[in-house]
C-alpha cells in the first residue's frame, strides 16, 4: 500500500484526522518508571486461562512485505482462538506488520486506527505519518487487522453494489413505511452476516480483540504494553487496560469513547458531536466569501439543511462513478461526515457543496463519500469497515428492538439536541436493535485499577468522539490523564500541532506525563 493511500485512510477512518511547542517543564516523570519497560517478557497466559499457554508461548516468523515509506515492513500471522471459552477448540489466524525502528529498538508500539473495522496493517505501514520520527527511531510500530477486519479473517456480508444500496438509503424517514424500510434493510444485513460467518460473527467483540492483544504482546516478548490508539481504538485499548491492568504500558488514547455509553448514548453523543463540528465549519464559511449556504452562521446551518432536504427529494446526478449514478441524501451525508472528520477539507467540502447547491452536481460530495466508505470510482471497496463496524459494535453495545412510535420519539429528541444531525443518528441504533447476534453486553465504566499512566486526548470540536467522553473517560481510569486540544477535526496527534506531538513522544519515549489541566 503506498504511503499517499495509507495516510488517506489514517486520516479517514481513525478515524485522523500550530501550536506551541511543549517544554520539558510541562511534564513531570511518570510514576512507577517502570511502566513503559519492555525487557521482561511475560509468555503465561491470564490466571485461571492455563489453556491458552501454547499460543502465548508461539514464536513468530517475520517475512518482508513491502515498503513502508523508505523503510521495509515485515509481516506475520499470530494465532488466537475463535472463542475464549474454548481454548481448545477452532483457531483463527491474525495479520500483523512491523516498521522496524530506524534505530536500536526498545521494543513495539501496537497502533490502531478505529473504526472498528480500519486496517491497523495499513495504518502500521504508514509509521512515518502515524508516529514522530523520534518514536520511530526507538520503537517498531506494529498494526495487527482485529479479528474480522482486513486480512484477519475479514468479515464481508455482502457484494459492493449490495454496499452501495445500504449507504444510499434515506438516513432521515419522513413517515413510518420508511421507518419500515429502514428496519427491514437492517434485519436483513445482519442476516446476510451471520449466513456468511456463523461461528465467527459471536466473537468480534472488542473484549475478544483485546484478548487478542495480550496475545501479540507476549508474541512481541513485552512484558507491558505499549499502545497508540485512535476513536473506537481508545474503547480497544481502555478495554485491553481494564482486563490487563498490570501488562498495560505507556497507553495513548486518542479521540476517546466513554465505555459507558449505551448504544443510543453514543449515537446521541455523535449527532451532538457532528452539530457542533458542522457550526464550526460552517462559520468558517461564512467568514469566507460566497459561502454557499448562507451569511451567518444559523443561516447557514439552514441552509445545509434545506439543501439535504433537496437531495433528499431530487438526489443529484453522478457522472464519474461506474455504478452510481445519483447523489442521494445517504451519499451526500457521508460525504459531508467525512469532511467534518479533518478540517483541511473544508475547501473540498465548500467547493463540494457549491457545486450541489448552485449547479445540481453531485460529483464532488461523492467523492468525499467515497473516500470515507474506502471504495474507488470503480467501485471497489478497499477494506470491510462498512460491513463489520455494525458486527463489533452491536456485539459491545446491544440494544432491544422498538416500535415505530419509540423510533420517532427518539428522532424528535435527537433532533432537539442536533437538529442536523439528529435524524440520521437516531436511526442508526436501529443496526443493532436488528442484529441477530444477542450477546447481553452491558457497558460499564473502565478504572484499569494497577496499569501504569494512560494519557487521554480530547479535541474540543471533535465530530465523531466530542470531548467530554474523553474528560470522562480519563476521569474513570484509575490512572488516566486528560490532555486537551482546543481545536477542529478528529483526533490530535500528528496533525500539527506541536504541543500534543511533544506531550504524547515524551511520554512514550521518556514516561513523562503532561502537567494536569494542559490544552494545546
Amino acid at each position: 500500500m503506498g504511503r499517499s493511500v495509507a495516510a488517506r485512510r489514517a486520516r479517514t477512518l481513525s478515524i485522523l484526522v500550530a501550536g506551541a511547542l511543549l517544554t520539558a517543564g510541562c511534564s513531570v516523570p511518570a510514576p512507577g518508571g517502570a511502566s513503559g519497560d519492555t525487557t521482561a517478557p511475560a509468555t503465561s497466559p491470564p490466571a485461571g486461562q492455563e489453556g491458552l499457554a501454547e499460543v502465548y508461548a508461539q514464536k513468530l516468523t517475520w517475512e518482508p512485505c513491502g515498503a513502508a515509506g523508505e523503510a521495509e515492513a515485515q509481516c506475520s500471522w499470530v494465532t488466537v482462538p475463535v472463542d475464549y471459552d474454548k481454548p481448545d477448540g477452532a483457531t483463527m489466524r491474525l495479520r500483523m506488520l512491523k516498521v522496524p525502528a530506524e534505530g536500536k529498538a526498545k521494543g513495539s508500539i501496537l497502533v490502531n486506527p478505529g473504526g472498528p473495522g480500519g486496517s491497523a496493517v495499513e495504518y502500521a505501514r504508514a509509521a512515518d505519518l502515524v508516529v514522530a520520527p523520534t518514536i520511530r527511531r526507538s520503537y517498531d510500530v506494529v498494526g495487527v487487522d482485529p479479528r474480522g477486519v482486513g486480512e484477519s479473517d475479514p468479515l464481508v456480508c455482502v457484494d459492493g453494489q449490495k454496499m452501495d444500496e445500504i449507504i444510499a438509503q434515506d438516513p432521515t424517514p419522513d413517515d413510518t413505511a420508511e421507518i419500515d424500510a429502514s428496519r427491514a434493510s437492517a434485519k436483513a444485513f445482519g442476516q446476510a452476516c451471520e449466513q456468511k460467518a456463523p461461528e465467527l460473527l459471536p466473537h468480534l467483540s472488542t473484549i475478544d480483540a483485546a484478548k487478542d492483544m495480550d496475545i501479540v504482546r507476549a508474541a512481541l516478548g513485552q512484558s507491558k504494553l505499549m499502545y497508540l490508539g485512535k476513536s473506537y481504538g481508545t474503547f480497544l485499548g481502555a478495554t485491553y487496560a481494564g482486563l490487563f491492568p498490570e501488562r498495560a504500558g505507556r497507553l495513548v488514547l486518542d479521540g476517546a469513547i466513554a465505555p459507558e455509553l449505551s448504544d443510543e448514548e453514543l449515537n446521541l453523543g455523535q449527532a451532538v458531536g457532528f452539530e457542533t463540528a458542522t457550526r464550526a465549519y460552517v462559520k468558517n464559511c461564512v467568514d469566507e466569501e460566497d459561502c454557499p449556504l448562507g451569511n451567518d452562521v444559523d443561516q447557514g446551518m439552514q441552509g445545509l439543511r434545506d439543501l439535504l432536504k433537496r437531495i433528499d427529494e431530487n438526489p443529484l446526478p453522478v457522472t464519474d462513478d461506474a455504478r452510481v449514478t445519483q447523489l442521494t441524501e445517504g451519499w451526500a451525508s457521508v460525504g459531508l461526515a467525512r469532511a467534518l472528520y479533518d478540517e483541511s477539507s473544508w475547501e473540498q467540502l465548500t467547493d463540494a457543496l457549491r457545486a450541489a447547491a448552485k449547479e445540481g452536481q453531485g460529483d464532488q460530495l461523492m467523492e468525499l463519500a467515497r473516500e470515507y466508505a474506502d471504495r474507488d470510482a470503480k467501485g471497489a471497496y478497499h477494506g470491510n469497515i462498512m460491513q463489520v463496524i455494525s458486527a463489533v459494535n452491536c456485539l459491545d453495545r446491544p440494544s432491544s428492538p422498538s416500535d415505530d412510535s419509540e423510533v420517532e420519539a427518539r428522532i424528535a429528541r435527537f433532533e432537539k439536541a442536533a437538529p442536523t444531525w439528529g435524524a440520521s443518528m437516531a436511526m442508526a441504533t436501529m443496526s443493532c436493535e436488528e442484529w441477530p447476534v444477542r450477546s447481553g453486553a452491558k457497558p460499564a465504566k473502565i478504572t484499569a485499577a494497577g496499569s501504569g499512566p494512560i494519557l487521554v486526548i480530547g479535541t474540543t470540536r471533535d465530530p465523531a468522539t466530542p470531548y467530554d467522553w474523553a474528560v470522562k473517560l480519563a476521569d474513570q481510569l484509575e490512572g488516566g490523564h486528560l490532555l486537551t486540544f482546543d481545536g477542529d477535526g478528529h483526533t490530535a496527534y500528528m496533525r500539527s500541532n506541536n504541543c500534543v506531538d511533544n506531550a504524547v513522544d515524551d511520554f512514550f519515549t521518556k514516561g513523562r506525563v503532561p502537567k494536569d489541566g494542559l490544552t494545546c
